[in-house]
């Protein structure tokens, strides 16, 4: 089924052409029907499911009764360094930055997905207006020139996602201070000018030196700034944590030799953090060099962590780091870069700490790559989620490309099957949404055909809270060309979705509209016909679901 958005704010649910709306009248009464329940525990991490989590289509069930709603995360990244993803090209005018933003949205829409991670802060600058850090120049051209037309890039992105139901994760570069792609000079509150003591040159980057409490700080204060200040769904911090090694000092990060199998650099350049760190042994410290810089890093996930809580309970936290864990944990075959040893994340403790809300790691490799197969890696990091947090795995989707390791669609397709066949997943993350918006070997197509036939919920976060939302008030009229509803909360907890069956003959049919947005109408089907019954449950932020509403039965 697919929301479309016309004119007058309303919603038309239709599995065939969007039909137009009529004005809805009040009056018909609701029966109240027990939620379904959520799947039941997670089996033992690494185990696989029974069956898969989603179904491959449409379930026939009974006539009183719904499925369960779907769920699960779907998720696509979408990068503004380099102007890899967002905007197309700097300094754009505000019309045509946010005519590509529509595009993407409406794309992750029409596609099923239900997330989008925007990076917001590329190089300890920003893509909003900030107090705290410059424009970046992969928005306006220089870093620290302001759009010249006045607007919030942000907020524009959560109004506009959160109006096609889609979530808003914001994406934050910890620790980079400038991009080797950069060209314009640091501007003249970039931390690089404000605080240099902190910053240093690592090849043709710049990168805050985690060794230094005032970096780390700077980077909690943005963060928490953007939480208190915007209506995201969460925080989401990617692989950059230590620099990824390098050999020389003209050398730009060598992400692609760890993609490969490799350990980085055949002679590793020493990351300049000799200071700070002479400073912690001088102050009594007693780690080695290894252990010290993965304590800087643990402290900036654990303070974000609480932070985030602290701020606003409902705001989720993930992390992606590069997908290959501890090399003294590994399953026996897997091979390659130790992000543990290389950029000092020790990502298996801060799953034992519970210290994120998911886990994305990024595992950009195909299911028959045995060195670093995606299925085993993806079992690694289940048996290490003993707090039972969320794993989504990153999909390396982008690819799907000319080049001599491309992916054909197909694998992207399997993997997700994986996900679906380990019942301690739930959801994946497409790196990124470049592949989707050129469907690239029609990519978007298989996946809306074979993958994503319908809508899907977010899975529950109980942990961050369970308490169900009231049951929504509702009306529904039958007019000439659908059922008509009109939806609004009940009292208590806010509401983000409306989750809305509608059965067609013996077919349960789902879709999932915002609250927002709550007049649309279940058009009628070439096919199936009208809509005989349509039941509806509120769900919240944290994908708590209400009892389901019985709206409508057709006399």
């Amino acid at each position: 089924m697919v929301l479309v958005f016309n004119a007058k704010k309303r919603l038309t649910l239709s599995a065939g052409v969007a039909a137009g709306i009529a004005a809805l009248l009040e009056g018909c009464s609701s029966t109240p029907m027990a939620p379904a329940p959520e799947a039941g525990p997670a089996a033992p991490a690494g185990s696989p499911a029974s069956t898969p989590v989603m179904p491959a289509a449409p379930a026939v069930v009974n006539a009183s009764m719904p499925p369960p709603a779907p769920r699960e995360f779907r998720a696509a990244w979408v990068s503004t360094v380099a102007n890899i993803d967002w905007p197309s090209r700097s300094n754009l005018g505000m019309a045509r930055q946010q005519a590509e933003a529509l595009a993407i949205l409406d794309r992750a829409r029409a596609l099923n997905l239900n997330a989008i991670v925007l990076q917001v802060r590329p190089s300890a600058d920003a893509i909003y207006p900030s107090t705290l850090e410059p424009w970046s120049e992969f928005l306006t051209g220089q870093q620290g020139r302001p759009p010249a037309q006045a607007w919030d890039p942000l907020q524009f992105w959560i109004e506009q996602a959160h109006a096609r139901g889609l979530e808003l994760h914001a994406w934050f570069n910890p620790y980079r201070a400038r991009h080797a792609t950069a060209r314009s000079p640091l501007a003249a509150n970039h931390i690089g000018r404000t605080r240099p003591e902190v910053v240093k040159p690592y090849g043709r980057y710049l990168w805050m030196d985690p060794g230094e409490a005032a970096a780390s700080q700077h980077t909690l204060d943005v963060v928490l700034d953007v939480v208190r200040r915007y209506d995201i769904d969460g925080v989401h911090i990617d692989d950059y944590f230590y620099p990824y090694p390098i050999d020389t000092p003209n050398a730009a990060g060598p992400e692609g030799v760890a993609l490969d199998g490799g350990v980085g650099a055949k002679q590793e350049l020493e990351f300049p953090d000799q200071a700070s760190w002479q400073r912690y042994l001088l102050g009594g410290g007693t780690l080695d060099r290894a252990h010290w810089r993965r304590q800087n890093v643990n402290s900036l996930i654990e303070a974000m962590y609480l932070g985030i809580r602290k701020e606003k309970s409902w705001v989720r936290f993930g992390i992606s780091p590069f997908g290959i864990g501890r090399p003294d944990r590994r399953p026996a075959g897997i091979m390659g870069f130790s992000q543990y040893d290389k950029l000092y994340a020790d990502a298996e403790l801060w799953l034992a700490n519970g210290w994120l809300d998911y886990l994305a790691p990024q595992l950009y490799w195909p299911v028959s790559q045995a060195p670093q197969a995606f299925d085993v890696l993806l079992d690694y990091w289940l048996a290490q989620n003993t707090r039972a947090r969320h794993v989504w795995p990153g999909l390396y989707t982008s690819r799907i490309d000319n080049s001599a390791k491309a992916f054909a669609p197909e694998e992207i397709v399997k993997q997700i099957g994986v996900t679906r066949s380990r019942s301690g997943v739930r959801g994946h993350l497409h790196f990124s949404i470049a592949a989707l918006m050129e469907n690239r070997k029609g990519i978007a197509d298989q996946l809306k055909s074979q993958a994503y036939q319908t809508a899907a919920l977010t899975p529950a976060t109980p942990w961050l809270g369970a308490e169900a939302p009231a049951a929504p008030q509702a009306a529904a009229r039958r007019e000439s060309n659908g059922v008509a509803l009109k939806l609004s909360a009940g009292a208590g907890r806010p509401v983000a979705h409306y989750a809305i069956w509608s059965r067609y003959g013996a077919e349960w049919r789902f879709a999932v509209a915002p609250a927002s947005r709550p007049v649309l109408l279940l058009a009628d089907d070439a096919a199936g016909g009208a809509a005989q019954s349509v039941v509806v449950s509120a769900v919240d932020r944290l994908g708590n679901e209400s009892e389901r509403i019985n709206v409508y039965t057709r006399s």
